[in-house]
């Protein structure tokens, strides 16, 4: 795309060239900016060297480290974020004028599944003139990649990043510990050590945000430890998602640690049961919260949306709470060995 010069028009530099300069910089190599892209190289080289000679001064320097920016480059660079950022939120602009029929509400499968899906028609009940769409998605990049086509979004993530705010809104911390089948725990454990003789499944340490590494809360080397179990823990089945690992716990498949909202309705129902008493627990390293557009921070249904959604989870969370222990979950006493 080449530059175009007219009377009374303002020079503008080639888009696709500035979208290329962008991808160089922030990954200090032509070859990742071109996959990240879907070109060549030569296709990002290329546009670089137009880019450059729209401006007519170098951006680009090869260094042993890297391809890094010239002096002009970094304030190429510093003006380029700021139009970027600016054109990331057309669409949600764009979206808060037109007032959709429906609000997009994106969310992990899990937390949809085991959680507020059950919920939504009381939502509908009350607000019957907002129709909602949930969005699936299975990982972080997923749900940032979403973004611009979601009215909101629902976060599972670190606690640095959850506080209450214009765009967002801190929505629950939540409990992790095992649950089963009332089949697999045919009478309540009296020796901690017990929990180890039973089959045991596995969230995989790829968590559904698409990061590598996960809480201890969710390794049952953690527990046994906790229990003064030496001998090391052999799952019979691993599972990439909670919401797979929790369907598989309700199959009788296994002990599964479960996170407390997720479980919390079949814990309820009786379809689970908690090998081990509520003081065993241990908090979540994440925690969920809302995050919205900042264009429709005004917006009328999303408001009515997200406060329902906080009053939903706790009053799940104070249930919690407030419910005793299954009869099978609650021994009298339970001993643990000291390793």
């Amino acid at each position: 795309m080449n530059s175009i010069h007219t009377t009374g028009m303002r020079p503008l530099p080639p888009f696709d060239s500035l979208v290329a300069f962008e991808a160089v910089l922030r990954h200090g190599s032509m070859t990742a900016a071109a996959a990240e892209l879907g070109v060549t190289q030569s296709a990002v080289s290329h546009r670089l060297r137009r880019l450059e000679g729209f401006v007519g001064v170098a951006l680009l320097l090869r260094r042993r480290a890297g391809l890094v920016p010239t002096p002009a480059g970094a304030a190429l660079a510093v003006g380029l974020g700021e139009i970027f950022d600016g054109m990331a939120g057309l669409r949600e602009r764009c979206r808060s004028a037109a007032r959709p029929a429906r609000l997009r509400v994106g969310l992990g499968a899990a937390l949809a599944h085991h959680w507020l899906v059950r919920r939504l028609p009381a939502f509908a009940a009350r607000h019957p003139g907002i129709e909602i769409e949930l969005v699936i998605f299975t990982t972080r990049a997923q749900a940032e990649a979403r973004g611009g086509d979601l009215d909101l979004r629902i976060l599972w993530v670190r606690p640095d990043e959850a506080r209450n705010a214009s765009t967002q809104r801190l929505l629950f911390r939540e409990q992790v510990f095992p649950v089963c089948a009332p089949a697999v725990l045919k009478k309540p454990l009296r020796d901690a050590a017990q929990l180890g003789s039973l089959p045991l499944l596995y969230k995989s340490a790829e968590t559904s945000l698409g990061e590598a590494k996960q809480g201890a809360e969710w390794e049952w080397s953690t527990w046994f430890r906790r229990l003064g179990i030496t001998a090391k823990p052999k799952p019979r089945l691993r599972f990439e998602e909670i919401g797979t690992a929790i369907a598989a716990a309700l199959e009788g498949a296994g002990v599964a640690l479960g996170r407390s909202l997720l479980v919390h309705d079949a814990l309820s129902d009786g379809r689970l049961v908690r090998p081990l008493g509520p003081e065993w627990s241990l908090p979540s390293s994440k925690v969920h919260l809302a995050r919205w557009p900042a264009a429709l921070s005004g917006d009328l249904r999303l408001r009515a949306f997200v406060a329902w959604l906080a009053a939903e989870a706790e009053q799940t969370v104070a249930a919690a709470a407030a419910e005793s222990a299954p009869p099978a979950a609650a021994p009298a006493k339970l001993r643990v060995r000291k390793a």
